[in-house]
């Protein structure tokens, strides 16, 4: 018989262990070794079957032993220490709070010119995202976006950004994943009850349940209560659907992470948007936390939030919506992880008429507004990556080869101005190291605050290869685990399965692959030539082995089919022991994988990978990378660190191509890894390996941090955003209403500006060499706009074949009266040189000279 409906009873935990409550419920516990000892500690081998989990320790423990523990003083002191500890790690000032003294007036040291700076650190980050992968604990994610979102509020925490989280809180989460038979992915959806989760709801002043709603079409309401999860000290807002008073299907809307057809996905978007606005104001109302001054999305998903904050100044400040869209702007950053076209939310507009048309959705803004902000080339579609960067004064790409990738994008949306200029810049994506380095590196090599390497100088190689084998020691283990459950989930019988205590051997060099598998990751690359593969696995003297892990979407079917290659290709009596598919990757598979596998295997499609954070994880624990140059690789690889596979680069046909690159992958795994890994000193060590090791460990590891990126967001985007807000909204919005009637002024005269001649030369007339001067002039038609709402720019560069100019150097040029501007510029470069002149928008509140998308050239 099954249940009605599931339900979790906490167990009364008695008076004098009060604060573990405390503990097992903020999320600290995570990445902090020393509280998960303590529930441990409570009972190792419920601990171990929970997989650490406190609060279900503390739900699961006996009554008898809790009342047992409640009396042993040395357990008390243990635990009213690490609540001491918690408790100050929630109050002291750290990183931001320092940064913040010295952004004020007078705050900075004697010399130094950030201090008094023209920058304001905001109070409060609002960072929207549709997952969070902060543990296996708290199954809200499906792979990199989630967990790169919670080591972003991991980070954030230790570092002391004031930031709040914000998503949605799916019952069934994202899937579990096994093999059929055949083996072909089967997913399955586990009853998630959020009160045997480390949640609380928010509730008001009288206990009830808060509750936000959004308009639905027909006359209906969307409403959501919200768990708040703490993340250290970010909190983390997740909105459910699954309420009474909602109809059914409207229950449902948050049923599973990145399921459902395109109804199902506007809802979600709709109620992670608008409605996360309107429960960060409730939690902040009841919580006496400060308002968001600037809001962070985590991909285009969240993008409706610009559109309720445009409608709160527009009904609560008067403003129109021309007016409101600066002061949004202002403070909105947009980061994308897109690199292709195709991996864009995209809406019918008829579906955006239905659900904005009738103005309760977001009222005070009409539905044309609206979808002007998501035009795209096809006139029939909405485009939510076009609507986040219209919508936000800040935009990044998640490493630098992305930055580039996306600049050319979206070059769409800034007509006129080359790549280089398009206002997408990028910060590269990190990871929270004290979350995912292995204790016994930490021990090994100490850690500082935000847990970056302090020093190699006193490990031995022998100590710090003792610690790799130990690892490997330990993923094997593991592999051998899963392997066997794996096969009776399969239908296998426990008596045919000996073999698994076979599979893997702790001395071989363990390649890892996990990660999702659509079809630009390129899963079966390795299974290009089967015999190849086979080769490398079975070598008598140097074999590898290699792990296998990933989940594909379930309505991917082309990337189950590359599953299902490699199980087939594993289920091989001659290979199994040194390949297996390991079902159902999650955070906790994925740290046995990082920490023992010797090297990582990234092969994606060059340039589809946005990033890509798995061997930021393996390089934190001293493995190496042999990886495509994409995502954070191109601009991480160094020659020494890891191994560059080679690409086919000017090759069309992807076949080939990945025939070719295959070839690469098994040249280099026979010829100069595997034998790199073999060659052993007298002690056994393989020193050339462990050079390539520390190397890795010294350079790579303090890049990957999320401290690292974290830190870059707020120096980059959320000082300057705040800044710009404060800017746009100080004196009743005057900046954001001038800027506004600015925009119209432009929109008006703009077709009519012209640069009506130029001319160039030098005085006196003399040769041209490198740095000498030239006078540029030009005649300008404004269209009735004034010189100083303009910025006329001499631009010099070299030029090709074609007179197209490269290398640019451009100067601004000064208005001489009756439309003219003069510059003298010194010559940049040798060699064939041309120039331009072209007339630029210019407002005291743009953020780039691109900004409105506006250019004229001569």
């Amino acid at each position: 018989m099954k249940a009605v409906r599931r339900f979790t009873v906490r167990a009364s935990v008695p008076e004098p262990l009060a604060g573990l409550s405390r503990l097992a419920t903020n999320l600290r516990w995570t990445w902090h070794p020393q509280t998960r000892d303590l529930f441990a500690s409570m009972d190792g081998e419920l601990a171990q079957r929970v997989g650490g989990d406190p609060l279900r320790i503390l739900t699961e423990l006996s009554p008898a032993r809790l009342e047992e523990l409640a009396a042993d003083p040395d357990f008390l002191g243990r635990a009213h220490a690490a609540v001491d500890d918690l408790e100050k790690y929630l109050r002291e000032p750290r990183w931001y709070q320092r940064r913040a003294q010295e952004l004020a007036p007078g705050g900075g040291p004697a010399g130094d010119s950030r201090g008094g700076s023209s920058y304001r650190a905001p109070r409060c980050v609002a960072y929207f995202s549709m997952e969070f992968g902060v543990t296996e604990a708290l199954p809200n994610y499906s792979g990199g976006l989630g967990v790169l979102a919670a080591d972003h509020l991991k980070a954030a925490s230790d570092l002391g950004v004031p930031l709040i989280g914000v998503g949605l809180l799916y019952r069934s989460g994202y899937f579990r994943q096994t093999l059929s038979t055949d083996g072909w992915q089967v997913e399955h959806y586990p009853v998630i009850d959020p009160n045997g989760l480390p949640l609380e709801l928010l509730t008001g002043p009288d206990g009830e349940t808060v509750h936000v709603g959004v308009a639905m079409p027909g006359e209906r309401e969307l409403r959501a209560q919200i768990w708040v999860a703490q993340v250290g000290r970010v909190p983390l807002l997740l909105l459910d659907s699954d309420v009474d008073s909602n109809d059914s299907d409207l229950r449902e809307v948050t049923d599973r992470l990145y399921g459902g057809d395109s109804e199902h996905r506007i809802r979600q978007e709709i109620l992670a948007g608008i409605g996360g606005v309107r429960a960060v104001r409730r939690y902040c109302e009841l919580a006496g936390h400060p308002d968001p001054e600037v809001f962070h999305t985590n991909e285009g998903h969240a993008g409706f939030l610009g559109l309720e904050r445009a409608h709160e100044l527009i009904t609560g400040s008067g403003l129109s919506f021309a007016e409101a869209v600066p002061a949004v702007r202002a403070g909105t950053v947009f980061t994308t992880h897109t690199p292709v076209p195709a991996g864009i939310d995209r809406f019918p507009l008829e579906q955006i008429q239905r659900y904005f048309g009738d103005g309760k959705l977001v009222p005070g803004i009409d539905v044309d507004q609206i979808v002007r902000l998501g035009e795209e080339r096809n006139p029939g579609m909405f485009n939510m990556a076009h609507m986040g960067l219209r919508l936000a004064q800040r935009a990044n790409g998640v490493s630098a080869l992305h930055g580039r990738v996306s600049r050319s994008m979206f070059t769409g949306l800034w007509p006129g101005f080359p790549v280089e200029e398009i206002p997408i810049s990028s910060v590269t994506n990190g990871v929270h190291g004290p979350t995912w380095l292995a204790r016994e590196m930490s021990a090994l090599l100490g850690d500082d605050e935000d847990g970056s390497p302090r020093s190699l100088e006193e490990v031995s190689d022998r100590n710090l290869w003792d610690l790799r084998c130990s690892l490997r020691r330990r993923l094997v283990d593991e592999v051998r685990r899963r392997i066997r459950e794996s096969w009776l989930q399969r239908g296998a019988s426990a008596l045919e399965l000996g073999w698994t205590d076979q599979v893997f051997d702790p001395e071989v060099l363990t390649v890892g692959f996990a990660r999702r598998v659509p079809t630009y990751k390129r899963l079966t690359l390795m299974l290009r030539n089967p015999e190849r593969l086979r080769e490398r696995l079975l070598d008598d003297r140097r074999p590898i082995q290699v792990v296998v892990a990933g989940k594909s979407h379930p309505a991917d079917e082309g990337g189950k089919a590359l599953i299902q290659q490699v199980a087939r290709f594993a289920d091989d009596p001659a290979v199994r022991h040194r390949i297996v598919f390991l079902p159902d990757y999650d955070m906790s598979l994925a740290r046995y994988l990082y920490w023992g596998c010797d090297l990582w295997l990234n092969n994606p499609t060059r340039p589809l990978e946005a990033c890509g954070t798995s061997g930021m994880k393996s390089a934190l624990n001293g493995g190496l990378n042999l990886s495509i140059k994409d995502g954070w690789w191109d601009e991480s690889y160094d020659g020494s660190n890891g191994w560059a596979i080679p690409t086919a680069d000017g090759v069309t046909d992807p076949l080939r191509r990945d025939d070719l690159e295959a070839a690469a992958l098994y040249d280099l795994l026979g010829q100069r890894i595997a034998p790199l890994f073999y060659e052993r000193d007298t002690e056994g060590v393989p020193t050339g390996w462990m050079s390539m090791v520390r190397h890795t460990l010294a350079t790579l590891a303090p890049r990957v941090q999320a401290s690292r990126m974290v830190t870059e967001y707020v120096e980059q985007y959320y000082f300057p955003a705040a800044t710009a807000v404060a800017a746009a909204t100080a004196d009743e919005f005057a900046g954001a209403r001038s800027l506004a009637a600015y925009r119209s002024r432009i929109h008006a005269a703009w077709d009519r500006v012209r640069v009506l001649e130029t001319e160039i030369g030098s005085d006196p007339p003399a040769e041209l060499v490198v740095g000498a001067p030239v006078h540029i002039a030009a005649r300008v038609e404004l269209a009735g706009l004034a010189p100083d709402e303009v910025d006329v720019q001499a631009v010099l560069g070299t030029v090709d074949d074609n007179d197209d100019l490269h290398e640019v150097v451009t100067t601004s040029m000064s208005h001489a009266g009756d439309g003219r501007f003069t510059a003298t510029v010194p010559l940049p470069h040798a060699g064939s040189l041309g120039y331009a002149v072209r007339v630029l928008p210019y407002h005291e509140l743009l953020a780039s000279q691109a900004e409105l998308g506006k250019v004229v050239a001569s």
